[in-house]
């Protein structure tokens, strides 16, 4: 399967391969360093060591795994590594890893002497459909999400499925998490065939990747500077990105993956849609049904939810002080840069938290 857009392809498998190493044979790189994480190195990087057919010379760069080493410190760490092992303007970047890898590696190539050539492997679910696409790359700052940053795509994106065989559950449903909003945002028949995969398998995973992929390919290709269209992606991140920073800053809490933060966001940006939107209200509580019943729920204290509110005024997408949202008329049908009033987040808050039952009586 090969989903292409004007700048570069995504493409699956051993057809991937194939093009990766015919777009070796026409660079004539210099160098070729293999980024991963402590993780994928133990996990992916031999497998994908023995399919790569070059007689360029490799080097490898390993970073601790986790989203608390996505800084500027990690990348200048990176750029010494490249600069003292002799990379130049004809090198190429290799990131095999999930989001924090492209994400961070992404950025180390875009910046590293003014730019040199990145492809991503991505290794998780997550990073398949949702993080080595669409050409944003970036670091946190402290633990504010991806506030420095850049948009430039990669030479290719290579999709090997069978790096999802060594993933713990917990990842597979973060990844889920942005494959939901996909259908959430684009395609009302996608979310129904995905919210009964509550147990994934790789057996016909392959097929449902490959269309969230086309949907997110698709928005981006009409806005790859997210000016409209593109911030519809962001559904679910406004608050999600201030659960995660909460969480990941606070050492009282246990850390959340992106994508279990995001569900959360997902559910409380439903409730503020049907609110502010008129989405329907049965549907708000099929979303909160069908994503409780995958990620459970994270409990949050009055204090949490004020403070986490308090974390949105640094959210990238606010302009003019304004904290805007991507909302649900129907779905299928986005409404992007809504502000919304504290008074309805702190009710979104006691829905998401409300029992089962109470919802259903509601």
């Amino acid at each position: 399967m090969t989903k292409t857009s004007t700048e570069s392809p995504v493409l699956f498998n051993q057809k991937g391969y194939d093009h990766f190493h015919e777009f070796l044979r026409q660079e004539n790189f210099t160098k070729i360093f293999v980024l991963v994480d402590s993780n994928t190195h133990v996990h992916c990087l031999s497998s994908f060591l023995q399919k790569l057919e070059t007689n360029v010379e490799i080097e490898v760069l390993e970073i601790e795994a986790g989203e608390e080493h996505k800084t500027i410190e990690t990348c200048n760490s990176l750029w010494e590594a490249l600069s003292e092992l002799g990379g130049d303007r004809r090198s190429l970047l290799v990131n095999l890893g999930g989001g924090v890898v492209t994400d961070l590696g992404g950025f180390v190539a875009a910046a590293f002497k003014r730019g040199i050539a990145c492809v991503h492997f991505p290794t998780t679910l997550l990073s398949m459909v949702d993080a080595a696409l669409g050409g944003k790359n970036g670091v946190n700052l402290g633990a504010l999400k991806n506030q420095v940053g850049i948009i430039k795509k990669p030479e290719m994106v290579v999709v090997d499925i069978s790096f999802l065989a060594s993933l713990p559950p917990s990842e597979m449903r973060s990844g889920l998490a942005e494959m939901l909003k996909h259908g959430l945002i684009a395609d009302e028949d996608y979310w129904n065939r995905l919210k009964s995969l509550k147990d994934l398998d790789l057996t016909d995973l392959e097929d449902l990747i490959s269309e969230s992929i086309e949907i997110k390919e698709n928005v981006v290709a009409q806005d790859p500077y997210e000016k409209g269209l593109r911030k519809s992606l962001n559904f679910g991140h406004t608050l999600g990105h201030g659960i995660e920073s909460y969480f990941l800053e606070n050492p009282e809490k246990q850390k959340l993956l992106h994508g279990e933060a995001v569900a959360a966001g997902m559910v409380l940006a439903a409730y503020l849609s049907t609110e502010l939107e008129g989405f329907p209200k049965e549907k708000r509580d099929d979303i909160n049904r069908i994503i409780t019943s995958i990620y459970g729920k994270t409990d949050f204290t009055e204090e949490d939810q004020k403070k986490i509110i308090d974390l949105l005024k640094f959210d990238k997408k606010n302009e003019g002080g304004k904290i805007n949202f991507v909302l649900l008329r129907q779905i299928g049908e986005p409404v992007i840069d809504r502000e919304v009033p504290n008074t309805f987040l702190l009710e979104a808050f006691r829905y998401y938290l409300a029992p089962q039952e109470d919802v259903d009586a509601d």
